[in-house]
């Protein structure tokens, strides 16, 4: 792993690192470090399988508040890791209170776990992430969720995917569909931390381009080779009038995903009037306890409650 990591480029080492603050295995239970951050009596369901297989990266985990009655807006938290580390868990650890948040201020709250690039190239990713969504909004009634309230949290690589995935949501591409369909659901609000928004404007892409570079391990091609492929799976792709409102968050100091992929991405929304706001927090790096801070949850609990109640 030391030798494999010592050859990436600097922006893959940075997103290699993003969210490695867990292991990359999957638990077969939750663990008692991430069931210690949610308030007493919370109820856990863990690790329902939401595609109708064994695989182990194909399970979700549903947390509602205790004695939860009728049905309640649903937040679903996307994992960073480089497209290939880590786990659903991932990423609660350094966002404590923010996770806690959720629970307190009575929304359900689903995390969910998606093939890394090591098993599958794109767009599995994203397929595996609107079929979680699928599974969630059909399975609705019997876990206390209002399936027309869902909002995405996502974090490094997972801020790609719930980015892609709703401002994809009204465009009906199909190699995002794992059945080739259209989603049954809506995405109502985005809170993205430090996601890529377009993989073009990664710079400098060189004809040198580190194959193990994590792009083009989840594209299975550097950014030169497949510039189409670069271009669909990049979220400012889809940006249109009729997609979600977006809160997004950045570190000043990022060494992995440049903060001006956060701009970008606000530009083209504010371009066709999308409502968003984007935060760059002074001196902070790709992810840590920084962005877990009393104003960011103000913002996001603000949001949530525009959007979602």
């Amino acid at each position: 792993m030391k030798l494999m990591y010592s050859k990436l480029s600097r922006t893959a080492k940075t997103i290699l690192t993003a969210t490695a603050i867990t292991v990359s295995a999957v638990h077969a239970q939750i663990p008692d470090h991430i069931k210690s951050i949610f308030p007493a009596g919370t109820v856990m369901h863990n690790n329902l399988a939401y595609a109708g297989d064994t695989l182990k990266r194909h399970k979700l985990d549903i947390y509602l508040p205790a004695s939860v009655t009728g049905n309640v807006p649903l937040v679903i938290w996307v994992h960073g890791g480089a497209w290939r580390l880590n786990d659903k868990f991932a990423d609660m650890g350094y966002m404590k209170n923010t996770v806690k948040s959720f629970i307190d201020e009575g929304y359900a709250f689903a995390s969910i776990d998606y093939r890394y690039s090591t098993d599958a190239i794109f767009p599995v990713q994203i397929q595996d992430c609107n079929q979680a969504v699928s599974w969630l909004y059909a399975n609705a009634e019997r876990y206390h969720i209002d399936k027309n309230k869902i909002a995405l949290v996502g974090f490094s690589a997972g801020g790609h995917l719930a980015s892609l995935l709703a401002l994809s949501n009204n465009n009906n591409v199909r190699q995002f569909s794992h059945d080739g369909k259209q989603v049954p659901f809506k995405i109502k609000a985005v809170v993205d931390f430090y996601g890529p928004s377009n993989f073009l404007a990664f710079t400098p892409p060189t004809e040198a381009e580190n194959p193990a570079d994590e792009i083009a391990r989840l594209l299975g091609a550097t950014i030169l080779e497949r510039p189409d492929l670069a271009t669909l799976a990049s979220p400012t792709t889809y940006v249109d009038a009729n997609d979600p409102p977006f809160l997004i968050f950045h570190g000043e100091k990022d060494e992995s995903v440049p903060y001006t992929q956060s701009v970008l991405l606000r530009s083209y929304l504010r371009h066709v009037n999308v409502k968003s706001e984007l935060t760059v927090v002074p001196n902070a790096p790709h992810y840590g306890e920084m962005f877990d801070v009393e104003s960011n949850r103000i913002k996001i609990s603000a949001f949530l409650k525009t959007h979602l109640k």
